[in-house]
């Protein structure tokens, strides 16, 4: 029990001290009010690893929107009230301001939360401010077209580019017989490159599922006791370059290393409550998936991505390795195109656009096939301005590692980021 953890932590007096203890019930109603908003909302906790009697007693008594509401902006100004200390980096004193910190954004987020839910109407830029503490710029389809222009000397030949774009993709799909045999391949190599690096908790594990019928490509549901389950969405063909990228961002150093960090290092080691709760439409998001978009370049610097596909994968694929150097250049062209969703997104949500226009937007100016243009529609539908976490996100921690590391070594920045309670205002 996580009560248990907390109690033996304050009478240790080495990781939460007596001055902990305002923070330490503020924590614990932000997991109630999580949890109750769960209940509304099924996208809403996307993990959960405290006492089960917690979740049991939120459904059973299924409060009501404005009550949780009232409940976040009562906790809110308690938090207000208390003073966070200072001191310098890597102190203790830094750490209890931090979390002074993150308690305060989650509940304004879950405040918000549970406004929206209530039918209130915000702008793309309201929302996202609200939720993840971060807006995402405003791009001119100008911006896309330089990008396309690129692509377009990189793929000359008949029809649109997105026609040679999507016929070029065709012969870099993964056979669907090979696709697990590539996945653990790719998995494999993440974790060793992770391991060199991070200390990870004994018994840390996740295990692989392959589904259809979701509105992502793939999932991180972690469980607690350092374990993750990872579905892997079948709906759409997996190309190459889909193996590293998922291997790393649900799994090393991505959520699965982030969720199993936090476990470790603030919830039982520090009895931090808080964090044994993940509210998905939170703050907390864009450092999850800026860590897990940016870690793979961490885990894979300069070229070495390409040599270990090349390598290795596309072996396993069936595939021919000679095309690998060319692939790879193409896709790091079109990462530019990223903050496409954002735009096609903010159109969509504000009214602008319908959905048919939305996915249109986004196979003209991000080159998503009819099919991606399509699930990435259902995918805003059900977390609308979720999308800049993954953009935003991974350009804010990017920023943030670089000022702290050198270029020969981004590992140390980054690994304490992960385990740290930082927020989007934290990387600026």
């Amino acid at each position: 029990m996580l009560s248990i953890i907390v109690a033996l932590a304050l009478a240790a007096g080495d990781t939460v001290t007596r001055s902990n203890a305002p923070l330490d019930d503020i924590a614990q109603a932000y997991v109630r009010l999580v949890l109750a908003l769960g209940v509304h909302d099924p996208d809403y906790v996307d993990a959960y690893y405290g006492p089960p009697e917690w979740r049991s007693a939120a459904e059973a008594e299924k409060r009501p929107l404005p009550e949780i509401r009232a409940d976040a902006e009562r906790l809110l100004a308690r938090l207000e009230r208390l003073r966070p200390p200072t001191g310098k980096k890597g102190s203790e004193a830094e750490l209890v301001a931090l979390r002074h910190t993150y308690l305060t954004h989650q509940l304004e987020a879950l405040s918000t939360r549970a406004e929206i839910l209530s039918g209130k109407k915000l702008s793309f830029d309201e929302e996202s401010r609200a939720l993840y503490n971060a807006v995402a710029p405003k791009l001119p389809e100008g911006h896309f077209q330089e990008v396309l222009a690129r692509l377009e000397g990189e793929l000359p030949g008949s029809g649109t580019l997105l026609e040679r774009y999507t016929a070029y993709r065709k012969a870099f799909i993964v056979p669907p017989d090979k696709v697990e045999a590539v996945f653990d391949a790719a998995i494999a190599e993440c974790r060793r490159r992770t391991l060199r690096h991070v200390e990870l908790p004994p018994g840390e594990s996740f295990s692989v599922e392959y589904v259809k019928g979701k509105s992502w490509g793939a999932y991180n549901w972690y469980k607690g006791g350092f374990h993750s389950v990872i579905q892997v969405n079948l709906d759409l063909p997996i190309m190459i370059d889909r193996a590293v990228d998922l291997a790393c961002h649900e799994g090393y150093p991505g959520h699965h290393v982030y969720n199993a960090l936090l476990e470790k290092n603030l919830v039982r080691d520090r009895g931090w409550v808080e964090y044994s709760v993940y509210a998905l439409f939170s703050p907390q998001s864009l450092i999850a998936e800026g860590t897990a978009n940016y870690g793979i370049e961490v885990a894979f610097p300069g070229e070495e991505r390409t040599e270990f596909e090349r390598s290795t994968l596309y072996g396993l694929a069936g595939l021919d390795p000679g095309q690998a150097a060319k692939f790879a250049r193409i896709r790091r062209d079109a990462e530019a195109l990223e903050y496409v969703p954002n735009e096609a997104a903010r159109r969509y949500l504000e009214g602008r656009l319908d959905a048919a226009a939305a996915a249109a937007f986004l196979e003209t100016y991000g080159l998503m096939s009819e099919d991606q243009a399509r699930q990435r529609v259902k995918f805003i539908d059900q977390y609308r301005t979720y999308v800049i976490n993954y953009n935003l996100g991974q350009d804010l921690v990017r920023a943030y590692v670089e000022r702290r590391s050198s270029a020969s070594d981004r590992w140390p920045a980054f690994k304490e980021l992960l385990a740290s309670p930082r927020l989007p205002e934290g990387l600026r």
